[in-house]
């Protein structure tokens, strides 16, 4: 600044001897006189007359040019002069501005080294996961420093364990008093891992449904990988099944609003999305809920097209959800997707895990040994979960098992469509949970 002080007055006092020159300038500078003139009013000078004749013969004419020539070069040079301090000022204004934003930034930044890490990192990084988790838009996700998601997590440490997965733990995140997420790390990076690392990524970013859950953002830290999805609070279905509290706070109304949202998120994948998708891993732990149980399908990493399915696509999948084509034969179809609906809606009837544990080497199927007891409607309310046992009305009860059977038939062409099972337990949810039922 004090700069300019010195600057501004040189360039100004340079400016006003400019305007001084052009207004002091004589009127006439040139002037043209006939020789004949000259000789009249004043003694001939024969060396003169001589050397004008030798140059222009005939009329001689003499210009006058004392002070023309003086006042031109000095009004070029201040002219010059002028132009260039002006230049040297604005790139001196220039350096300085540019020079005092740096100085700015760069105090900004010891002052946000001098907070906590977490402090320091996360703010901006809440205002982008916010944006994009409201705005709903395709093809919006972050990519995320692992030292925000470090800081989230402290470190991952095993207090903020939410779950544990095929390749890697969840973890819950805290970006700030308001902002939560779930964080999947992925230590295990073997070229499965990676596939389905990838096909998460790619299928998330892609699809955008009230009932599927919402990637926010994704982290490629050396071997490990990260996934960052909403929070929901109530975790998986299969946790509130077969945790703890063992399905207690699941009322009948609940598991069927959980099992129609379901539903919605397999007809908009089978009937919306184009080409058709197959999810390939339907299952409770791969169900999550909100904090109002909301549900939400989960996990895409083993998803694939139907134009895909004439490929040699790998046997993939959770025993006891497996459909019997797809685990015999390696028939996969949007049918494989119903047959697993069918066991998750089995598990909501009669709180059991798919397949029991008989002995160290030998597991009994769910569907293998309810399914004619699902048929007679004598022995069904005996295989009812005990928690919700005469809570429902019996005719929906019945609707449902018939749902049920139809869903895990062995021939994938006797089970309906999902949108065909959907309209059929629409009408068993009461309107405030999502369905149609008036409940009086």
């Amino acid at each position: 600044m004090n700069l300019l002080c010195v600057l501004f007055p040189m360039w100004a006092c340079s400016f006003s001897l400019f305007s001084f020159v052009i207004l002091a300038r004589p009127d006439s500078t040139v002037s043209s006189i006939p020789a004949s003139v000259l000789r009249s009013k004043q003694e001939p000078i024969p060396q003169f007359s001589s050397q004008m004749e030798a140059v222009s013969p005939g009329v001689a004419v003499v210009r006058v040019v004392h002070h023309q020539e003086l006042n031109r070069r000095i009004l070029i040079a201040l002219i010059v002069a002028s132009t260039l301090l002006g230049g040297l000022l604005l790139f001196l204004l220039c350096f300085w501005t540019c020079k005092q934003k740096i100085l700015k930034n760069s105090n900004g930044k010891s002052k946000q080294n001098q907070e906590p890490t977490k402090a320091l990192s996360l703010s901006p990084i809440v205002d982008r996961f916010t944006s994009l988790w409201m705005s709903g838009k395709k093809g919006s996700v972050a990519v995320i420093e692992y030292q925000l998601l470090e800081a989230a997590t402290n470190g991952f440490q095993e207090s903020n364990v939410l779950g544990e997965g095929g390749h890697g733990r969840v973890y819950k995140a805290s970006f700030d008093e308001k902002f939560l997420a779930a964080v999947k790390k992925i230590d295990d990076m073997g070229v499965d891992a990676e596939r389905e690392f990838e096909n998460e990524v790619d299928w998330l970013v892609k699809i955008r449904h009230q009932n599927i859950v919402s990637l926010l953002g994704y982290c490629i830290h050396g071997e490990t990988r990260l996934l960052v999805y909403e929070m929901m609070q109530n975790g998986s279905l299969e946790s509130q099944l077969h945790g703890p509290s063992q399905g207690s706070a699941l009322t009948w109304h609940l598991r069927m609003k959980i099992a129609i949202d379901v539903a919605r998120a397999l007809e908009y994948l089978h009937e919306n999305c184009n080409p058709p998708v197959v999810h390939r891993d339907i299952k409770s732990s791969n169900i999550l809920l909100d904090s109002n149980f909301n549900a939400k399908l989960s996990d895409f990493g083993l998803a694939v097209t139907i134009g895909s399915l004439n490929k040699n696509v790998k046997l993939s999948g959770t025993l006891g959800y497996v459909a019997p084509e797809y685990l015999l034969e390696g028939k996969l179809t949007d049918k494989s997707d119903v047959y697993a609906f069918g066991v998750v809606l089995l598990e909501l009837l009669i709180g059991k895990k798919p397949l029991e544990k008989m002995s160290p080497t030998r597991c009994q199927s769910l569907v293998t040994w309810f399914m004619p007891q699902l048929t007679d409607r004598s022995k069904l309310l005996n295989i009812v979960d005990p928690v919700i046992k005469g809570t429902m009305d019996l005719k929906h009860l019945y609707q449902v098992a018939a749902v049920t059977v139809l869903c895990i038939q062995p021939e994938p062409s006797y089970r309906p469509l999902i949108t065909d099972v959907l309209h059929s337990l629409i009408p068993l949810v009461p309107v405030e949970l999502g369905g149609s039922l008036r409940v009086t």
